[in-house]
This record gives structure tokens, C-alpha cells and sequence, in this order.
């Protein structure tokens, strides 16, 4: 899953699991054309089934298509903490490989370019078995092989490259995974075939499989690690830690200009805080071969400025997140289509837990969340543009995925219920309740902080709004902006008291939930632990059963609720809107975003 900072939800986030039960795109039902004949390629993207293929069509030779990233890109390691942005993924889908593909319909298919299969041949012990392409390779002519995956699994199993030193304040001396998950569980990597078979036997069983070596987080060129760090060629599987961790830095620090690749298309050129641009890569083998003469993915970091850029073809596809205004302004301009949908998104305030008061009592936790009116927040905000958001009750999943259950509403969390609130203080022995909250041990409680991302309007409102509702229990809140480049360092460095941001997911719950709920865990920022919690994810994640890890992992949510760490707020809509005379642009509103397919992106035949 990655958290997203600025216009939509995009930010940092981490690799989330389970198979979705949903046949088609989730959409609140806009979507549509503009005027002057806009086509309705997009809106057909609302109908179950169609998803996948909506804005379909034939494309003829030639043209240049310019795509917006909403903040800049500053390290380039997607699998990396601190590289893992929703932005970094999109530039880097582009030309980087991956077995498992997210799709709009929030399933995952195999992307068989690079491998022809993928499946699992025995359960105990569990095994999986990848056959690469023959005609895999990055376009220095150097073959795609098991070695790639042994890479990849070192770098990422938390151990063969242990995170980095607490006194290494840069960061600079391991690796630093976004996730374990998975990988931990992996007893052996082997090629053979000449390197063409990659047979994966895992040591613990692991139920989200399919998101390893994938799902938004693509395999680096192993042999480029091994060169630079004077390891062995094709020997990831001895490459020492040191030596794992050099190749881990150079892919942070360098853009994919400066090393192999293995896409539709390979990125000429990267200008920092403006734009990255791509041509078609003559060394490349798949199915698809792109039409574009040129893709250029332009950062523009104020979302305000998108549609004005739409309308001056200075770029030709948005996807920000939706305002009332943003939409208004996007209906009026000739010859777009828009879609507005529903997806792998949600918005959420997080409490930091590392702050002694807010750590220290639940009940001020769980007073704080019910005071907080989140039928106020919507229709203040996201309900102006789609009226049918309702509130999310489940931190796991969201209404459509098999497994969400609504955890949240029954306990008066996000309900505004004042006289709830003030109770819960009142019977863990606060004093100054409506004016200046004080522990029972008579210390002052706040003032705290609500922080979000600047530019965001609608982070803005939800931030006043938390901070009228709390004014009432007595706790006065700053609201203090973050720049739109720096989410992941204000939550990895916990650097707030509040916070409102949203996670955008692939469709693996379990290996999220590893993540960001358990004890540690590197999306675990607000520090919270409760080793029942810890107990229940962990069997989740180990089961092969759906139903299984489904019902534990609401087991595990119900005590997170009661714990008031983290108040879910709303599936979060997503809105992708394109000129019409570009087609296969569609709104994937998971981890990947719109860019999954690439290679098929053209102008209209």
C-alpha cells in the first residue's frame, strides 16, 4: 500500500494483500464526457465488467502524451520506506518489470511479458514456480533470470540486508525495505532452465503470494548491483550484505536513465521537480508495442493548476484528487472525459502514539475519535462532488472487498457524539472537560498538532473540522501544513500529533496489515503494538484459507478499533480525466494508478 501526500491520497504506503471478491470497478457514478462531442470512453469504466476495457480502441502511430505526477520524485528505490510514493511508482511502472499486475477491477493478472506462469505447485511446503519469458531481458541485452528474483528477495527479506544502524541518520548503510512481507517467509530462491525457471519454496505458508516479485513494486537489474559492488556476476545469491546495500543506494540515487531497463519504453530524460520523458525502446519484446512517439509524465504539485493545464493542452491527462471546483472547472473544457470511482483508497486521521499523553490514554483516544464529526467532514468536503461517500468502518478493507465489515460505527467513533466523548473523559478522571482538558494526574493535555499536506484543500477542511470538534472536549489543535514532498519524512520521523493522509492499496490486505498494524512494522508510524494483534495478523498472513485470514484480520481490527489508533474516515474517489482523442486510459484506483498499461496508451485510430 502506498500513502498517498498531496491531490489524491498519494504518499508513502506499503505493499497490501487479498484477493478482492469484486468483478469490476467500484465507482460513485460519475464520470462522462464534456461538451463539443467529449466521448464516453471513460464513464463506461462505471460499469460492472468494464473496467478493464473501458476506453478501449485502436491506435494509430505518432503523437505525444503528456501525464501529470502531483509531486516531484526525490529517490528512486520504489522499494525502499522512503521512495515508496505513489508518484515514484507511476514513473517507474513505465519501464520496470513486474510478475503481477494490479487491475481496475482490483484484480491482479500475470503480466506475461515477463513471465508466461506463475503458480503455486505444492502447498506443503508451499512453492511457487515462475517461468520467464525467453524473450525477458533488460535492453542491455543482458537476460532476465532467477538471479533478478534472488536479488530482489535478499534485498527485501529484512535480514540478508538488515535495515540500516539507528545512529545512521542518512540511511546510507543497508536496506531499507518498504516490506517484508512475504519475503521473510521465503526459505529459497533457485534458478534453472539456465536461469529461465525461478522455483520459490517458502519456509511459513504465505496467503498474498501473488504480490511477491510484483504488484506495484518491480524487480531492479540484479547484474547492475553485482557490477557496480564488485560482487560476482549473476551471484546475487552470495552478494554480502555491504555489497546488497551499495546497489540499494544507487538505485535510490540514480533515475532509470542511468541503468538498464526492461519496459515498453525507457526514460531518455529526467529534469528534476518538472518532468520525466520516455520514447519507445527499440530492444523491447512484448505484446504490446507502443504508438506514442514520446510520453512525458510533468510534475505539477499544485493541483489547482491541472485543469488549467488541461485546457491549454499543456498536458493531456490528470489525476487528481477530486474537488467540487476541480470537477466543475474539468466539465467545462471541450473534447475530455472524466471518470470519478471508488477504489483501493481510503482517508484516514492517525494518531502518534510516541506523544506520552496520547499514548498513555486510551479513553482520551477514544473520546477524541467520537467527538469527531466524520458525517460533517464528508459533507463539508467529498460529498460536494460525490454524493454517495459513506463512512468507512474497517482499517483492512473497503466495501466491496470480500472481508469488509463495518467495525467502526457501532462504537460511536467519527460520530460527533459530544455527550459519548465527554464521558469517556469524565470516568477515566479528566478534569477541565469543554475547556482546558487536564490528564488525571493534572497535566494539560495539547496543544496538539493536525498536520497535512499543503495545497490539499479537503486535508485543510478535515484538519478545522478536527479541530473545532476537539475544541469542544477542552483540547485545543494547530494545524501546521506539510510540503508536498516531505509525508514520509513527517510520519517516519513522527513528526506530528494528528495527521490526515490516505493509503492507496494493491489488493493484498494481509501483507498490509503486516505492515502497518503490527509491532514495528514499517508503515507502524503512530508506534502502535498489542501482541494479540500481532498474533492474529501473523496467522493471517500464514493462512492459504481467504475466508481464513479474513475473519482473523477483523478479529485483529475490532481490538484496533477499541484501541482508537488510527479513525478511518471514507473510501477516498479517485478522478482521472483525458482528452478524448486519447484512448486506454483507464482509472485504476489501487497502488499502480493509471499508468499500469502504458504500452497501449495512443491516439485514437
Amino acid at each position: 500500500m502506498r500513502a498517498q501526500s498531496s491531490a489524491l491520497t498519494r504518499g508513502l504506503a506499503l505493499a497490501a494483500g487479498l484477493v478482492l471478491a469484486l468483478a469490476a470497478c467500484s465507482s460513485s457514478g460519475g464520470g462522462g464526457g464534456s461538451n463539443k462531442g467529449g466521448s464516453a470512453g471513460l464513464s463506461s469504466c462505471n460499469t460492472r465488467g468494464k473496467a478493464n476495457t473501458c476506453n478501449s480502441a485502436a491506435t494509430k502511430s505518432g503523437g505525444t502524451f503528456t501525464y501529470v505526477l502531483e509531486k516531484n520524485i526525490q529517490q528512486w528505490n520504489i522499494q525502499d520506506t522512503n521512495g515508496n510514493t505513489f508518484e515514484n511508482g507511476e514513473a517507474l511502472e513505465v519501464v520496470l518489470p513486474q510478475v503481477f499486475v494490479p487491475l481496475p477491477d482490483f484484480t491482479v493478472a500475470v503480466n506475461k511479458d515477463l513471465v508466461t506462469s506463475a503458480t503455486q505447485t505444492s502447498s506443503s511446503p508451499q512453492t511457487l514456480v515462475y517461468k520467464i519469458n525467453p524473450k525477458a531481458a533488460w535492453n542491455d541485452g543482458t537476460a532476465i533470470t532467477a538471479d533478478d528474483f534472488v536479488y530482489y528477495w535478499r534485498t527485501n527479506d529484512g535480514k540478508d540486508c538488515p535495515p540500516p544502524p539507528a545512529s545512521d541518520s542518512t540511511q546510507t548503510k543497508g536496506c531499507l525495505p518498504q516490506s517484508t512481507a512475504g519475503y521473510d517467509r521465503i526459505k529459497s530462491v533457485t534458478g534453472s532452465d539456465g536461469g529461465r525457471t525461478v522455483t520459490v519454496v517458502m519456509a511459513k505458508p504465505f496467503s498474498d503470494w501473488k504480490q511477491l516479485f510484483g504488484a506495484g513494486y518491480p524487480l531492479y537489474p540484479a547484474h547492475i548491483a553485482e557490477k557496480l559492488s564488485g560482487a560476482k556476476a549473476g551471484d546475487a545469491a552470495h552478494m554480502t550484505a555491504a555489497q546488497m546495500a551499495q546497489g540499494w543506494q544507487y538505485f535510490q540515487k540514480n533515475p532509470p536513465t542511468k541503468y538498464p531497463t526492461a519496459g515498453p519504453y525507457k526514460m531518455t530524460q529526467w529534469v528534476d521537480n518538472d518532468h520525466a520523458t520516455y520514447e519507445p525502446d527499440p530492444k523491447w519484446w512484448g505484446t504490446a508495442k507502443p504508438s506514442l512517439q514520446r510520453l512525458i509524465f510533468k510534475v505539477i504539485s499544485d493541483a489547482t493548476q491541472e485543469p488549467i493545464a488541461l485546457r491549454n493542452n499543456e498536458v493531456q491527462a490528470i489525476y487528481p484528487q477530486p474537488e467540487v471546483d476541480l470537477v466543475n472547472q474539468v466539465k467545462s473544457i471541450p473534447n475530455v472525459t472524466y471518470n470519478i470511482g471508488n477504489g483501493l483508497q481510503w482517508e484516514h486521521f492517525d494518531l502518534n502514539l510516541h506523544n506520552p499523553v496520547l499514548g498513555k490514554y486510551p479513553a482520551l483516544r477514544q473520546a477524541m475519535f467520537t467527538a469527531i464529526s466524520i458525517k460533517d467532514i464528508m459533507a463539508k468536503t467529498v460529498k460536494q462532488f460525490d454524493p454517495s461517500v459513506k463512512q468507512l468502518g474497517n482499517h483492512n478493507y473497503v466495501p466491496g472487498q470480500a472481508g469488509y465489515q463495518d467495525l467502526v460505527t457501532a462504537t460511536g467513533q467519527g460520530s460527533g457524539d459530544l455527550t459519548k466523548a465527554k464521558k469517556y473523559l469524565t470516568d477515566a478522571k479528566f478534569t477541565g472537560v469543554g475547556t482546558a482538558l487536564k490528564t488525571p494526574d493534572g497535566k494539560a493535555v495539547g496543544p496538539f498538532n493536525c498536520r497535512y499536506t499543503t495545497g490539499n484543500q479537503i486535508r485543510q477542511s478535515e484538519c478545522q473540522i478536527l479541530q473545532s470538534d476537539l475544541g469542544n472536549l477542552g483540547i485545543k489543535v494547530t494545524i501546521k501544513p506539510i510540503g508536498a514532498a516531505d509525508l514520509g519524512t513527517v510520519l517516519a520521523g513522527h513528526q506530528y500529533d494528528i495527521i490526515v493522509f490516505a493509503w492507496v492499496a494493491s489488493p493484498f490486505p494481509t501483507a498490509n496489515a503486516q505492515q502497518n498494524w503490527v509491532t514495528g512494522g514499517g508503515g507502524n508510524f503512530g508506534g502502535y503494538s498489542d501482541k494479540k494483534v500481532d498474533s492474529l495478523i501473523a496467522e493471517a498472513v500464514g493462512t492459504t484459507d481467504q475466508s481464513k485470514a479474513a475473519a482473523l484480520l477483523n478479529q485483529a481490527d475490532k481490538i484496533m478499533v477499541d484501541a482508537a489508533y488510527v479513525l478511518p474516515l471514507y473510501q477516498k474517489p479517485t478522478f482521472l480525466a483525458v482528452q478524448t482523442r486519447f484512448v486506454n486510459m483507464r482509472n485504476n484506483s489501487t497502488n499502480v494508478g493509471p499508468p499500469y498499461n502504458t504500452a497501449e496508451w495512443g491516439l485514437k485510430k
